[in-house]
């Protein structure tokens, strides 16, 4: 097929491109800049300078491609978070999710694509319950405003994907990112920060995460580009698991000390209002739409074996 790919450089788009061009698909990608081209063409893609919010640009690029699928990628966060502050730092990503699929999906549309799959995140349920959440359970539309742009931007992207006429749409709601490239990494932020004990575990410590190695979430999105119905899936692993249980064991794994305690309040000024829902308030989600409609089964279905590969392998 033709396929037209935005964010093909990213953490998940480095892992995704490879497969595509294995599979014998003719794949489009777009860079903004001209220092990539190089690795994209390396990679197999037709590689095209072009802004996703070069609304003309775009456009032209995306007919140009005749693509039968568009698949949206695009993120900019940064490697290492201030959790009091992501709202600043999730501020480029929050228009690309709203403004920026938007855009991409008139292109898609008017160039003739029949499906358009973009990435959104299993992070942002309405905390109301224990359980995993299925893909049915609402967002947390009245999440603090610390941090309810991202999930507004969110919701935005969802509704343009699953509402436009005339094209189908795939929303994948991924974990939490860890494997190569990723702060999860163990060469990434979030794991220095473990090492050097920057990383308490506040109040209950009960916020549940849901995790998918890259390479995981990079086979899914194939599967759901061949076989999956238009709609919601999470792209999680089997086994979601509280803070308090899975941070000690990363912190082990990469040979630091056990975190430190924090008491809720004096956690919650340290950390701000996202660090604090992060800890002690965020739902897990569940997989299983995915594996039943996707027939997916991802490599890694625990954490605790993917964390294990990835961080003893670089000790």
């Amino acid at each position: 097929m033709n396929i037209f790919f935005a964010g093909a450089t990213g953490v998940i788009g480095r892992q995704l491109l490879p497969r595509l061009i294995e599979a014998g698909h003719t794949v489009t990608a777009i860079t903004r800049s001209p220092d990539r081209v190089a690795q994209l063409r390396a990679a197999g893609a037709q590689p095209v300078i072009c802004d996703v919010f070069d609304r003309d640009t775009l456009a032209r690029a995306v007919r140009d491609a005749k693509p039968e699928v568009v698949i949206h990628q695009l993120t900019n966060i940064p490697q290492h978070l201030d959790t009091r502050r992501v709202d600043r730092d999730f501020a480029q990503t929050n228009r690309l999710r709203s403004e920026g699929t938007q855009l991409l999906m008139q292109a898609a549309r008017a160039a003739g694509a029949r499906l358009f799959i973009a990435q959104s995140i299993a992070t942002f349920y309405a905390p109301d319950s224990a359980r995993p959440a299925t893909e049915d359970v609402p967002l947390y539309k009245d999440a603090p405003p610390a941090f309810a742009g991202m999930v507004q931007a969110l919701d935005a992207l969802e509704h343009t994907v699953l509402n436009t006429t005339g094209i189908d749409g795939i929303v994948l709601r991924y974990g939490y990112f860890y494997g190569p490239g990723t702060i999860y990494a163990a060469d990434g932020s979030f794991v220095a920060d473990v090492r050097k004990r920057r990383v308490p575990i506040i109040g209950s410590g009960n916020g549940v995460t849901s995790f998918i190695h890259v390479a995981d979430a990079a086979a899914a999105t194939v599967l759901a580009m061949n076989a999956g119905r238009p709609g919601i899936y999470n792209i999680v692993d089997d086994d979601p698991a509280p803070i308090r249980v899975w941070l000690p064991v990363v912190a082990a794994l990469c040979g630091a000390p056990r975190p430190m305690a924090l008491p809720a309040i004096i956690g919650r000024l340290a950390a701000g209002r996202w660090g604090y829902y992060f800890m002690t308030e965020q739902r897990g989600a569940s997989n299983a739409r995915a594996r039943q409609q996707l027939d997916w089964r991802p490599q890694y279905a625990s954490w605790r074996d993917g964390f294990r590969a990835e961080l003893t392998a670089q000790v």
